[in-house]
């Protein structure tokens, strides 16, 4: 082995220390010229991170809220599209129903019940959407579907109905079920919560509240006039056909004047909907300003940099060449 003398061992041990030093703040250049930012922010800020802090804060506090506004959005938007099916079933329900009431035959009466069943289902299922498994229209009960079944609810209707006769009784015992404070509907066929779910927090004072449950009035005006239709050529009641022409007739009506409610209701969210969608563009707006003011906190000059790189690139060459002349000196004296 060479036999080193002092002297070139302190050389070989600072060219070393300055190897290192070089190479790791070639690497922060390297960083720092990709990114745009500080590699080291608490040189760049000179210990002071007091401004960085308070600015990092209202970045999380706005992805906070911008969070619970993409809810809202998305709540409000599956709401309005549910409410959208709800008003194009029971719109076209609406005029089969008219049409076999006014003069249908017994089969056209049959088979357009059986569509009002089957429209009943629909509106049963559409009502008990849900988002990321958070029931839309169960008030508070989030947890819940806000339906009882198609089936179960008619069931229950059908044994209210069964001992009348005629239209004024039939139609009475409905309409009891449907809204009687603490009656059926209330008891049976709405699982969720009158109170409305719990309000979207989108601002320090600025909240947004859906308070639409399937419990609605002009939901249940709908949900009862397809359950009439539904149940008028049920086998089990086995009614006459003139009752039933006369109930399907009654329930079209009640549903043609069921769409300017179900409008106003849809109206309302849609008037939330906007609402959500400026506050959440709000909301982006003051995320990007945050983070554009962290930017320029911890920004760097990409001349600079660029300068700076090429300054230690050439003294990283520099120093490499001066390893190999040392390297080569200590062969030289080692071969003497």
């Amino acid at each position: 082995m060479p036999n080193l003398s002092v002297g070139d061992m302190s050389q070989s041990v600072l060219l070393r220390q300055q190897n290192t030093r070089l190479s790791s703040e070639l690497g922060r250049l390297t960083e720092e010229l990709a990114t745009g930012r500080t590699a080291d922010p608490s040189r760049h800020l000179k210990g002071n991170f007091s401004h960085l802090s308070a600015l990092e804060r209202d970045r999380t506090t706005l992805e906070s809220y911008g969070m619970a506004a993409t809810e809202a959005q998305t709540f409000t938007g599956t709401m309005q599209t549910a409410l959208g099916k709800v008003q194009e079933t029971s719109g076209n329900l609406a005029a089969d129903l008219l049409a076999a009431g006014n003069g249908g035959l017994p089969e056209v009466v049959q088979s357009t019940s059986g569509k009002a069943g089957e429209a009943f289902d629909a509106l049963v299922t559409t009502l008990n959407s849900s988002v990321a498994g958070q029931a839309l229209f169960a008030g508070a009960r989030t947890d819940a579907t806000a339906l009882a079944s198609a089936d179960a609810m008619l069931t229950e209707i059908r044994g209210e109905i069964s001992g009348e006769t005629d239209l004024p009784g039939m139609i009475a015992a409905v309409e009891a079920w449907f809204n009687t404070p603490g009656g059926g509907f209330e008891t049976v066929g709405y699982l969720g919560e009158q109170n409305g779910t719990k309000p979207f927090l989108l601002g320090e004072n600025e909240t947004v509240s859906l308070n639409l449950g399937a419990d609605a009035p002009q939901l249940r005006s709908i949900l009862m006039h397809t359950a009439i239709a539904a149940l008028a050529a049920d086998p089990e009641l086995g009614l006459p056909n003139e009752l039933q022409k006369s109930l399907l007739a009654h329930a079209g009506n009640g549903l043609v004047a069921a769409q300017d409610p179900l409008t106003g209701i849809r109206a309302d969210l849609g008037y939330t909907e906007a609402r959500v969608e400026e506050i959440a563009t709000r909301i982006a707006s003051e995320k990007t300003a945050s983070e554009y003011a962290i930017n320029t906190l911890l920004g760097v000059d990409p001349f600079e940099t660029v300068t700076r790189l090429e300054e230690v690139q050439l003294q990283l060459e520099s120093l490499y060449t001066a390893t190999v002349r040392l390297g080569r000196l200590s062969l030289a004296e080692y071969m003497r």
